[in-house]
Order: structure tokens, then sequence, then C-alpha cells
């Protein structure tokens, strides 16, 4: 049981392996996601949350799409960001469609938890974080998230049909205030802006997927990766084969 869970953890992990870029990697506007600082935190502390995405769903669209994202991608390697970024991308576009309108849910995969939130109108959220990030604080950021959005925009957002076609700069304010759960979780307790007794369904990423679809399947039928990602995907899965029960 320890091998099944640790070989899947390094699954992801050999996809998007990290490793800190060298000084002869150049500095491109391109490669600073969000206002992170180009090789580390100024504060060197952990990243906690890697991405926030604000998603558009429906019946009247045949898949989920990210109209606005905001990552922190600092704690990856330069020539990783990208893929990375591509599997925030897919993940969130999968778990989103896969969520109930007014429902909260919470789906760990390969040591990465992806907090999902669809409104009644269809407008959703997605945080990705590590394990240890709580959940109650990520659907707190959600909530006030999208408030804050749909305060903004209106319901504008609603004839989106591009991915990351909708600005909203505010979202890399929340990506940076929550790094710190902690912090954070203070002024949610004061707010109370998430009920205790509300409902978080806490998941693998088989329970949420339709039965008899495997996320292999899904990987290789995106749009949202690259061959290049796609490769990296199965190279991994290959690599820890040996801890694959048939």
């Amino acid at each position: 049981e320890v091998c099944v869970g640790m070989c899947s953890r390094r699954v992801l992990v050999a996809l998007i392996q990290a490793h800190q870029p060298t000084e002869k990697e150049p500095p491109t506007q391109a490669s600073k996601e969000t206002n992170t600082q180009y090789n580390t935190r100024q504060d060197n502390t952990m990243v906690k949350v890697l991405g926030i995405a604000i998603v558009r769903t429906g019946n009247d669209i045949p898949d989920a799409i990210p109209i606005t994202m905001a990552t922190d991608l600092s704690s990856f390697g330069f020539f990783q960001r990208p893929t990375v970024k591509e599997m925030l991308t897919f993940l969130t576009k999968t778990f989103s469609k896969r969520t109930e309108p007014g429902q909260r849910q919470s789906i760990t995969h390969e040591g990465y938890v992806v907090h999902c939130y669809v409104r009644s109108d269809g407008l959703a959220g997605t945080v990705t974080t590590d394990l240890e990030y709580p959940a109650r604080v990520a659907f707190v950021l959600l909530g006030q998230l999208l408030d804050e959005f749909t305060q903004e925009k209106g319901d504008s957002w609603k004839a989106a049909t591009l991915p990351e076609s909708v600005p909203f700069p505010p979202i890399n304010e929340y990506l940076e205030k929550y790094q710190d759960p902690s912090a954070a979780d203070k002024v949610t307790k004061i707010q109370k802006d998430l009920d205790e007794t509300t409902q978080i369904l806490h998941k693998t990423i088989d329970s949420v997927l339709e039965r008899g679809t495997k996320l292999d399947s899904l990987v290789e039928r995106s749009n949202d990766l690259s061959a290049q990602s796609k490769m990296f995907y199965k190279q991994a899965k290959k690599t820890n084969s040996c801890c694959v029960i048939s």
C-alpha cells in the first residue's frame, strides 16, 4: 500500500519534476507567472497554491472553459512550467465538468488536490493545492472570488467561448493572499463565509470519472496537452508500471 501511494505520486512528480533554473535561463516575460519571482518566492516559502481558475460550465457548451487563470509555478523548473500549466488546465476542465451545480468537492490526484466548486448558475472555480492545504480555506477563497468576479463582470462571462479570455486581475491577489492558509484562515473564521455544515465531498480521480473512463484515455484525447506533455505522462506511467495493480 505504501509503495502504491508513493509511486502514484511519482507519476505526476515525474511529469512535472521540479528543478531550480540555472542562471543561464533567461527570465522572459512569458515565464513570469502572475507576478511571482523568476527563480523562487522572495520569502523562500513553499508554494501551497499552484493555481486558481474561474470556469464557465453548463449544458450549452461541450466542455468546461477556464475563462481566467492565475498560477504560481515558481517552485518548478523553468522548462517544466509550460507542462505544469497544461496539466493544471487539463485537470481544471476535467473536474469542473464532472462537478454538479451547487456541489463542492476536493479531488486528490497524485500528491495534489483540486478543490472544485460549481455555482447554480454554472460559474465554477478551482484551486489546486498541496495535500496539507485546508479544504475549508480553499472553498472560502472560491466563494469570495466568484462573488467579486460576478460583481464586476455581471453575466458577461456566459458569452465567453475562449480559454483565458476574460481578464480579471484580482485573481492574482487571491493567489498571493491565500498562499498562507493560516493567515487566510483567521480571516475566514471571522467572516464565517462558509458554514461548518456545508458538505465538502472528498474524492479520488477514479471516483470522479465516469465508470469505465480512464485518465490515460482522457490525456490522450485532450487538446489542452501538447505532444510533449503526453509523452512525459506516458513515460512517467511506464516508469512506475512495476507498482500498477491489474
